[in-house]
C-alpha cells in the first residue's frame, strides 16, 4: 500500500517581479535580476529548480547512506542546464520554454569504491522525487481559484 503525501505552497505576487511562498513555517522570496527587471532579492524560479533537485539528491543521499550504514562524510551536487530565453520573452520561436537538459555533478566522500560510488548515486537519483518529476511527465492542471 501506497503512503502518500500531499505537499502544498502558496506563492503571492509583491512589488515588482518579487514573489512570497510559503511551504509549511518557511517563507523564501522568489525575484529576477535588475537585468529583468527585479531588485535581485532571492533566487529566480529559475534557480528554484535546481535548488530542488540539488537539495533533494543531497537530501536522498543521506537517507540512503544512512539506511545502509555508510559513513558519508561529505555529499556535493552541482546542477547546469540551457534553456532559450526568447520563449520566456515571448519572442517567436519553436523551442519549448523548458530546459533542454540537466547536467548533474555528484561528489561522494565515503570509503566507496569509484564502483560502489556510481551504484549509490544511481540509487540517490532513482529515488529522489525531484528527479523522477524532471525526468518523467507529470500533469498540471492550472485553473482560476476564487
Amino acid at each position: 500500500m501506497a503512503t502518500n503525501k500531499t505537499v502544498k505552497v502558496t506563492a503571492k505576487g509583491l512589488e515588482g517581479f518579487l514573489v512570497e511562498t510559503k511551504a509549511g513555517t518557511h517563507t523564501a522570496l522568489v525575484d529576477q535580476p535588475p537585468a529583468m527587471g527585479g531588485k535581485d532579492q532571492g533566487p529566480t524560479p529559475l534557480d528554484y529548480v535546481f535548488i530542488s533537485l540539488a537539495g533533494c539528491l543531497v537530501t536522498i543521499a543521506k537517507i540512503v547512506a544512512n539506511q545502509k550504514k555508510i559513513v558519508l562524510r561529505d555529499v556535493e551536487v552541482e546542477v547546469e542546464g540551457e534553456l532559450n530565453l526568447e520563449v520566456l520573452r515571448g519572442q517567436d520561436t519553436t523551442d519549448r520554454a523548458g530546459f533542454k537538459s540537466f547536467k548533474v555533478g555528484m561528489k561522494v566522500d565515503a570509503d566507496m569504491t569509484k564502483e560502489e560510488k556510481e551504484k549509490f548515486i544511481e540509487e540517490v537519483d532513482r529515488r529522489c522525487p525531484i528527479s523522477d518529476n524532471l525526468m518523467n511527465t507529470t500533469p498540471i492542471e492550472i485553473a482560476l481559484i476564487d
